[in-house]
């Protein structure tokens, strides 16, 4: 089922409303998303997935999902069924309208022909190399090729041995016949065809001749009768040749319609960027949850809805701009906020002895999964004798506004009881503090003391004997800077590498309720932050949590029992 995403009014869904109030096109509404299957999606796409899909559910049209596959030597099976899944993972269904570039090969190769006839293209034996000389540069006009002039027949001959398989790669091309002295260098003699012998994921070894992806996309548009063809900007300076092939072959014509692309702070999103990052181990892989892939978003623990509603925040304009990833950040906490089940888990556990507890007597307290959400459920959390804090939460000589726990002082704990540290038990060797002795009021059972006094302080906890051991991987900003591709060629990103993008803890002692946390389920831990079970690790009863984003504001802000620091 496709999710209509809730687009506000922009320049693109208004030019699509004059159309239709026009009568254009019959009153239809046919978009696309046509990625190329060369490597996986990332949230850049994901903005052109909820536009383009959004579109079309707004004005009760379709969007295609069409792979340009014309570069075999690039693209893979893997890629597609990926590209499927992130689509649909998003919320988005395209039906029966999944196609591909190569359904239209034998097409393509016709309206090639078409245009030789037609005396609008050749075969032009240049070197790439001469061709790039050729073709001038932004203050030189280009120089026609020598082989421009070769006649029709000649054209016609040419271009059939180059699909028999009769040349080498890279001998000879075909080219458009347009103007070499075009202030558009895309309208100088643009190639149409080259020779390249690789295997085809789709149709294998039947062609040695593939398009070029200016030749290909427009009139794959164009068959499909796509009505808005919309693309980045970075197309713009082709539509003057997206337009005249369609004009030359008489297709159906499309409108292509230019908007700024995605550009997030702290990531790079060039699929050759990512492919190095990938190639050169310094991510464990396209799912790597530090990557800006929607698959390495989703084992992190981003949800659909969170990035659909950046998508819809960050709107749709004209001009590039760089976009503060903490609006995609805080996008995630909203949705989690209102979505995750509350728990708790101790990342850096400090033992705590409550010497004045029943040795072997356990209860069970009630916990809210949800504090807002009373549909949501309650949990039993077991307590006993001998329980685990946050390191962090307690300090032998606090400071100002520390309000946990210290040397005789009293705090909360979540759910439970008061406690007061009596004394710390150190290591004989390292002097480091190894335990709390501890002592509770029983008559502050669920956390409200009966003759009224206050603390000022609410931790959070879990029972030794029941605790569940866990993997944490704390996930940190993979770049250190804001636009880690700034210089001149990008070529010096990995110089902006954050080294703790990771940390991973092993320390990790969590509720017993989570040994058997489902993949991809989504949690916040109390006072930490949310975190996402790992899909591809984790393992019933020892599970591996992801941090997908932590808390803006403390737990004890959000809880009426806790006291801010």
């Amino acid at each position: 089922m496709t999710t209509a995403t809730s687009l506000p009014s922009h320049f693109i869904s208004n030019i699509i409303a004059e159309d239709l109030k026009a009568g254009k096109n019959g009153g239809r509404v046919a978009t696309r998303f046509p990625p190329e299957p060369n490597g996986y999606l990332h949230i850049g796409h994901a903005k052109s997935i909820c536009l383009n899909f959004g579109l079309a559910a707004q004005f009760g049209g379709v969007c295609h999902l069409r792979f340009d596959d014309t570069n075999p030597s690039k693209e893979e099976d893997e890629y597609v069924e990926a590209i499927k899944a992130d689509v649909r993972w998003l919320g988005f269904d395209w039906g029966e309208n999944l196609y591909y570039a190569s359904d239209y090969f034998e097409q393509l190769h016709d309206f090639a022909v078409k245009l030789i006839r037609k005396g609008k293209a050749y075969v032009c034996s240049l070197t790439p190399e001469q061709i790039r000389e050729y073709r001038g540069t932004l203050t030189r006009p280009g120089t026609d090729s020598p082989f421009r002039g070769r006649t029709v027949d000649e054209n016609l001959e040419l271009f059939a041995a180059m699909r028999a398989g009769d040349f080498a790669d890279g001998s000879h091309v075909l080219r458009a016949k347009i103007d070499m002295s075009s202030p558009n260098i895309n309208l100088r003699d643009p190639i149409m065809y080259r020779i390249l012998r690789a295997p085809h994921h789709r149709t294998g070894e039947s062609w040695c001749i593939y398009p070029m992806y200016d030749f290909a996309h427009g009139q794959s548009d164009g068959i499909e009768r796509i009505t808005h063809s919309i693309c980045t900007l970075e197309f713009q300076d082709h539509r003057p040749l997206y337009d005249w092939f369609l004009e030359e072959l008489d297709l159906f014509h499309p409108q292509q319609i230019e908007f700024a692309r995605l550009n997030l702070s702290y990531t790079v999103m060039s699929k050759r960027k990512l492919l190095e990052l990938v190639t050169q181990k310094i991510v464990s892989g396209w799912d790597d949850p530090r990557m800006p892939t929607l698959v390495g978003l989703r084992r992190r623990g981003y949800t659909p809805a969170a990035i659909r509603t950046f998508c819809e925040r960050i709107g749709v304009g004209k001009s590039d701009s760089c976009i503060d990833v903490g609006v995609l950040e805080d996008c995630v906490r909203e949705d989690l906020n209102e979505h995750a089940p509350r728990v708790m888990g101790v990342l850096r556990p400090l033992r705590v002895v409550i010497d004045n507890y029943p040795e072997g007597e356990v209860e069970e307290f009630e916990a809210a999964n949800h504090p807002a959400d009373p549909a949501m459920g309650t949990r039993m959390v077991p307590f006993s004798r001998v329980l685990y804090i946050e390191r962090d939460d307690f300090m032998e000589e606090p400071a100002k506004k520390f309000f946990r726990l210290a040397p005789g002082r009293e705090v909360r704990l979540r759910y439970a009881y008061f406690i007061r540290c009596e004394s710390v038990v150190r290591d004989a060797s390292s002097g480091e503090i190894v335990e709390l002795r501890c002592s509770y009021d029983p008559q502050t059972r669920g956390g409200n003391a009966q003759d009224g006094r206050k603390v000022k302080g609410t931790i959070h906890w879990v029972s030794a004997p029941h605790a569940v051991t866990a993997e944490v991987r704390l996930y940190d900003r993979l770049f250190l800077t804001a636009n880690p591709g700034a210089d001149k060629d990008g070529s010096d990103y990995r110089s902006h590498l954050n080294p703790a993008s990771l940390e991973i803890v092993d320390t990790c002692l969590v509720e017993p309720g989570l040994s058997a946390a489902l993949p991809e389920a989504s949690f916040q831990f109390e006072r930490l932050g949310y975190f996402s079970v790992d899909a591809l690790d984790s393992r019933p009863g020892a599970p591996v949590f992801n941090r997908t984003v932590t808390l803006r504001d403390s737990w004890a802000r959000l809880d009426p029992q806790g006291g801010a620091e």
